[in-house]
């Protein structure tokens, strides 16, 4: 198994070096504020803005933390429920252990009604640390500017991730009549640059003191 897994990761750098070449994220450009120039509220702002982006189906039906069962959610389901014919992305989080999620998930999308999306890279779940589907805004911005449950990001490195991750660009042109997340991706990249600049704030600081002096970038 290990080595089937080792296969299948060789298989995603390629399909990802691939990808690269030809996608939205080739447009958008790093802008980070000056420092200081970005106030608190103006952060919180940009952070409520983000968090549209990051609690829509588009990208929390995948954000499922130690749970390895997608999820369908959204306007096109009559019900919040798990991905339908008993998917399992297994600990390999792309299906390995059962059935390959590109199986059916390929490089391009469907235009049939709920026929599978796809895209030029490997479907997959999102790192388990990512847990975001049902989460509150709160506890998603937590888990944002925390480096051990961030991948040990700064809030450039989270911006830039955004720019050339192309599974994530799904989001924006997800085919079909699926609704894509609000705002543009250079959008979504801005704002998380400005909610950085003004010190990652998180809607609750104010009441819990957490940002009493204390800087999270």
């Amino acid at each position: 198994m290990k080595s089937v897994i080792k296969t299948c990761l060789l298989s995603l750098f390629i399909v990802n070096s691939m990808a690269a070449e030809n996608s939205i994220g080739d447009k958008t450009v790093l802008n980070e504020p000056e420092a200081g120039s970005v106030s608190t509220q103006q952060g919180l702002d940009s952070w409520s803005r983000v968090y549209e982006v990051t609690s829509h189906p588009r990208c929390a039906n995948c954000h499922v933390g130690n749970s390895p069962y997608p999820m369908w959610s959204g306007p096109s389901f009559t019900k919040t429920q798990r991905h339908g014919m008993n998917i399992n992305a297994g600990a390999s989080r792309m299906g390995v252990e059962y059935i390959m999620c590109s199986t059916c998930h390929t490089g391009s999308n469907s235009e049939a009604d709920h026929g599978a999306p796809g895209v030029k890279d490997a479907w997959r779940l999102a790192p388990v640390e990512a847990d975001w589907f049902g989460k509150s805004s709160v506890e998603i911005c937590q888990q944002l500017r925390d480096p051990k449950r961030n991948g040990n990001r700064t809030y450039q490195e989270i911006a830039s991730h955004l720019g050339h991750d192309v599974i994530l660009h799904w989001a924006w042109n997800p085919g079909g009549e699926r609704e894509p997340v609000p705002y543009s991706l250079q959008e979504h990249m801005d704002d998380i640059m400005l909610w950085g600049v003004a010190g990652m704030p998180c809607p609750d600081d104010i009441n819990s003191n957490l940002n009493d002096g204390v800087s999270y970038e």
